[in-house]
C-alpha cells in the first residue's frame, strides 16, 4: 500500500505567536498541546502549529475532539498531523482544511472510524 500524499499547511505559527493570537500565556499553549486541544509538530527543531488549526483567536471548534479520537486510536502528534494533512478530495483537500467548513463533522466521523 502506498503512503498517502501529504498536503502542506498554508503556513506555520510558532508557539509564542500562537500564545499572542489566542490571548493566553505560553504555558497555557503548552498545556493545550499536552491536553490534546491543539496540535504542534517539530520542524527544524522548532515546535510549530499549522495555521489552519487556529481560527481568529480560537482553536478550530472540532480540533480537540478529532485529536482525542486520533490519540485514542494510538496516533502520536506527528501521525495525527499526517492524517489531518493527507490529501482527501472528498472533504475538500485535507481533513485539516475541512475542520473550518461544514464538513468538520465528517472529519470527526472518519477519525472515529479509525478506532474500529
Amino acid at each position: 500500500m502506498s503512503e498517502p500524499v501529504i498536503t502542506e499547511p498554508t503556513g506555520w505559527i510558532n508557539l509564542p505567536d500562537v500564545s499572542e493570537k489566542l490571548g493566553v500565556s505560553i504555558s497555557k499553549v503548552h498545556q493545550m498541546i499536552k491536553d490534546g486541544d491543539l496540535l504542534s509538530v517539530r520542524r527544524d527543531g522548532i515546535r510549530l502549529v499549522p495555521e489552519e488549526l487556529i481560527a481568529n483567536d480560537t482553536v478550530r471548534q472540532h480540533l480537540p475532539g478529532v485529536l482525542t479520537v486520533l490519540r485514542d486510536a494510538g496516533y502520536n502528534d506527528e501521525e495525527a498531523f499526517r492524517w489531518l494533512y493527507a490529501a482527501d478530495p472528498e472533504v475538500g483537500g485535507s481533513a485539516a482544511a475541512a475542520l473550518g467548513t461544514w464538513q468538520a463533522r465528517e472529519v470527526k466521523r472518519r477519525a472515529q472510524a479509525l478506532g474500529f
